[in-house]
């Protein structure tokens, strides 16, 4: 089973895309607030009848296409160029002829979360896009500007100039209210062939395991929704969103019935980010790393089943460790929430925002415990301190930080982690040539251990007859020795 994107896309790398809409009560009287007890099966042919049209007629007109459009520069090539014996002697390097503009495309949904034009979507249906339209279910089409781009959660936020009208618009449903069996409705645009709706229930809640996001939380439908359909939405029968269609496991691209979407308390929180004038998302950190909980660390731990998430460290006067978590303890539960691994914990702080406090529950050696931590962003502690580095040394074009907790966070990095790492490296360059690569921790010069961009600039300042560097990849340590 492969796990696709789901949007339309004409860009080098080709998205699938996916619209998933979510949930409802059975009975359309019902509403967003019924009671799990209260909820019945169709009981007679006149309740099984009975027709989605009144919610698609509330929920439709705030569906939107969403298109995106980048103009690049192309050499053409002979045929020539594609035969493996001239590639072979002479690679990939040979053009020919003036540049050529070439228009890459990409279709998907999105939705209308604001009445004054703001808009959400997948942020791959968006990712290196330059020109960005929407067309609105009435066939009336805006130029959006894009305010806010989340590859962590793959949500980005768009907005129109409405000069003043106001439009459709969908309200937030709490996701946590959410149950399996549930009826929803996908809406969205699959393979570009216009506005559709399929009808479909939640089949699972909490999938934490899909790996479409670095956030995994995600609803599970059987609603039908195939390419195009990627930030479509997932509504329920009282028409409230409760998700942005993202994903689906399929072999074929086409729709089998398992869809994945990002439930709307995250989409809430990152719109709000972009409705309050952020560029990007600050999120709470925990300052402890976590670790699965499987059947034998259950049974070592005393614990009746496996579940939760166990502190495996705390960052130093972090928020976990001031708030009394150490090594071993279990947490269980996250504001009333259940916690069935670390990415649950994960992804209930990255729907709060900084300030405030969350209750924990938690187990230490079979006893239950709480704690309440407080709701704070990683410290940047050194400062980053961002530069590219020139001159006759292995790492000449590479450009290096000091890593701290938050922007360890920023590049998905180990936040326990502490050095000068490596964030890109030019074409070409000496540190290119030595494979050198993003991501790696440059830990010495010779001898000297290296803790600080200023440290690293002032070691290869002088110049040297020979060279010799180590550096931390993948938790190895690699060391090199190359003439100055």
């Amino acid at each position: 089973m492969v796990l696709e994107m789901i949007s339309n896309s004409w860009f080098t790398i080709v998205w699938s895309a996916a619209a998933l809409i979510l949930f409802g009560g059975l009975v359309l009287a019902l509403g967003s607030t019924a009671r799990a007890e209260d909820r019945v099966v169709p009981g007679s042919r006149a309740e099984m009848q009975m027709s989605f049209a009144p919610v698609v007629r509330d929920v439709a007109p705030a569906v939107v296409n969403v298109y995106s459009k980048r103009v690049v520069q192309e050499r053409p090539q002979s045929p020539l160029f594609n035969d493996p014996f001239f590639k072979q002697f002479f690679g990939d390097r040979f053009s020919f002829g003036m540049p050529q503009e070439r228009v890459q495309q990409s279709l998907g949904s999105g939705v209308i979360v604001g009445a004054d034009g703001i808009i959400v979507t997948n942020n791959h249906v968006v990712a290196n896009g330059d020109v960005f339209t929407v067309a609105l279910a009435d066939r009336r089409e805006f130029e959006a500007e894009l305010i806010l781009a989340d590859e962590r959660t793959d949500l980005a936020i768009l907005k129109i100039d409405t000069e003043g009208a106001s439009l459709p618009a969908l309200t937030f449903r709490d996701s946590d209210t959410l149950e399996v069996g549930d009826l929803v409705l996908a809406i969205g645009n699959p393979f570009g062939v216009g506005q559709t709706v399929t009808s479909g229930i939640v089949s699972a809640l909490a999938r934490t395991q899909v790996g479409a996001t670095d956030y995994q939380f995600f609803i599970q439908t059987d609603a039908a929704i195939n390419p195009g359909n990627s930030g479509g939405a997932l509504v329920t029968m009282d028409g409230q969103l409760v998700g942005i269609n993202t994903a689906i496991f399929s072999r074929s691209g086409g729709s089998v019935g398992i869809g994945f979407a990002i439930p709307s308390n995250m989409v809430r929180a990152v719109t709000d980010s972009a409705v309050g004038g952020s560029t990007g998302v600050e999120r709470p950190w925990l300052g402890a790393d976590l670790q699965v909980v499987t059947s034998d660390l259950a049974e070592s731990l005393g614990l009746d089943r496996p579940g939760g998430a166990m502190v495996q460290r705390t960052y130093p006067d972090g928020p976990a460790d001031r708030a009394g978590l150490e090594t071993g303890d279990v947490i269980y539960e996250v504001d009333g929430r259940e916690v069935i691994d670390p990415q649950s914990v994960r992804y209930r702080l990255a729907t709060k925002g900084v300030g405030g406090r969350i209750d924990i529950k938690y187990r230490r050696n079979g006893d239950a415990s709480r704690a309440r931590i407080a709701l704070e962003a990683a410290p940047e502690d050194p400062p980053r301190e961002v530069a590219e580095l020139s001159g006759r040394h292995p790492f000449s074009g590479a450009t290096v930080g000091n890593l701290s907790p938050a922007f360890a966070e920023e590049l998905q990095l180990d936040p326990f982690q502490r050095g000068v790492v490596v964030l890109r490296v030019k074409r070409g360059s000496a540190a290119h040539r030595l494979r050198i690569q993003p991501g790696d921790m440059i830990r010495a010069v010779g001898s000297d251990e290296i803790d600080s961009v200023d440290e690293l600039q002032r070691l290869t300042g002088a110049r040297r007859a020979e060279w010799e560097f180590t550096i931390e990849r993948g938790g190895e340590r690699f060391s090199a020795r190359v003439r100055g």
